[in-house]
């Protein structure tokens, strides 16, 4: 039998990124992964705007949880894909108000 991977198993996830990741319901390998990293991240950041006082979750964690699905170190994806992950960043947030308009949830 297989043991089932711990957010604490994948690379470059310290404690703080971990636990942002479950204060904002985001559990498991298996829900991260579904979700992907940019998603996970927005799920986070909308989490910690609600907070008081509020937080707001860097781009390293999206570096982070980047690397950690794809097995890299979350500084090389900062170098290697940090332009591309923005741009998907901002289209995602720019899809997110879209179905907020018409009353859908992404």
């Amino acid at each position: 039998m297989t043991k089932a991977l711990l957010l604490k198993d994948l690379p470059g996830l310290g404690p703080k990124s971990q636990q942002m990741l479950v204060e904002a319901g985001i559990d498991s390998v298996e829900t991260l992964r579904t979700l992907g990293p940019i998603a996970a991240f927005m799920q986070v950041k909308r989490y910690q705007a609600q907070l008081d006082p509020p937080k707001n979750a860097s781009l390293n964690l999206l570096y982070a949880l980047v690397g950690a699905v794809e097995g890299e170190h979350w500084l090389s994806v900062a170098q290697e894909q940090k332009a591309q992950l923005i741009m998907q960043l901002e289209g995602y947030a720019e899809l997110e108000k879209l179905f907020q308009q018409e009353g859908k949830k992404l």
